[in-house]
């Protein structure tokens, strides 16, 4: 399977008059061509910050990318000028924000805002980019195109505007699109549809998508892959059906049970107790240490060796120890 994008012990802080926040704290994964990786967790898990980073939006200051490299195509985007990097967003790699509303401009019509995008990257016609522009349009479902192309953001519904921004991102044929909350702002019936507009045009173009969610509901269906962060850190990875059915870090296994269960009469939802960390000063072990029913001493001290399970499955916990499961297995 062809590697597309490589993040390696990536670092992302935030200088602020409270101090640096760590924001990010040496990811790493891979994105293979046509997959879609899921990246989850709670809300200031650095999920976004981490998709940010990929694209180079990360505003200096207060941010900065501290270490580690993000490798597209051989070249570490870390280290290219911003005109290098302005060449590559929209054109290799497009982004899909969480509030299709403010990523449009509401008194320029769309047509004009697509063909504004594909004219900065392709040598050609105005006639030609808008051709391009219909064309898309019909392919994310936006009937009568020609008609539209004239119409201005608050013409259309919340689902409609959705359809315009992956429109936008995918008009100059990424290799890669990040979607951050792609579905959030809208209700469930118009959310399936987005989700089956994914998996469509990810079939017609073969795109690699990396898909930043709190959502398992919506993971479930699209993902092929699931990168589980928190505070900063991505403490498991693996498979979706690894995840899913064979979760072995405490945190996954408090998000899958907080997640409602229709399948099952009288299914409680059982939250995950207590409140993150303070990213001003990360703990030196686990970040789940406070909020983890098996914490043990040595969770405290040092942060867990990473345990691989499989080819693709590996979690970053102290209860792998083989000390550790002697112990469980003695409890039980």
């Amino acid at each position: 399977m062809e590697k597309v994008l490589e993040v390696k012990d990536l670092h992302v802080s935030f200088k602020t008059f409270g101090g640096e926040v760590k924001a990010v704290r040496g990811v790493t994964f891979d994105l293979y061509k046509g997959e879609t990786l899921a990246i989850v967790g709670e809300s200031g898990c650095g999920k976004s910050v981490t998709s940010q980073s990929i694209m180079r939006l990360i505003p200096n200051p207060p941010g900065k990318i501290i270490k580690g490299s993000i490798n597209f195509k051989g070249t570490d985007l870390t280290k290219l000028k911003e005109r290098q990097m302005r060449n590559i967003r929209g054109a290799d790699i497009s982004m899909i924000f969480q509030d299709p509303m403010t990523a449009l401009n509401p008194t320029i019509k769309i047509g004009e805002q697509i063909i504004e995008g594909i004219l900065q990257h392709e040598s050609i016609s105005r006639q030609e980019a808008k051709k391009m522009a219909l064309e898309m349009l019909e392919l994310v479902g936006i009937p009568d195109p020609l008609e539209r192309l004239n119409h201005y953001p608050h013409q259309f519904s919340g689902g409609m505007r959705q359809r315009i921004v992956i429109a936008m991102a995918l008009v100059c044929q990424p290799e890669i699109l990040i979607a951050d909350e792609p579905t959030t702002a809208l209700d469930v019936t118009i959310q399936a549809q987005i989700l089956d507009l994914f998996r469509d045009i990810q079939k017609k173009t073969g795109v690699s998508i990396i898909l930043i969610t709190h959502d398992l509901g919506v993971v479930a269906q699209v993902a092929n892959r699931i990168a589980v962060m928190y505070a900063g850190k991505i403490v498991e990875a693996g498979s979706r059906r690894e995840i899913f059915y064979n979760p072995q870090h405490p945190y996954t296994k408090g998000l899958l049970n907080s997640v409602p269960r229709l399948d099952l009469e009288e299914a409680d939802l059982i939250p995950i107790g207590g409140t993150p960390p303070d990213l001003f000063s990360p703990p030196a072990g686990c970040p789940f240490t406070a909020r983890c029913s098996y914490a043990m001493e040595v969770c405290e001290r040092a942060y867990p060796f990473k345990t691989h399970l499989s080819k693709e499955h590996h979690v970053d916990c102290w209860l792998q120890d083989e000390r550790a499961m002697k112990m469980l297995a003695s409890v039980k």
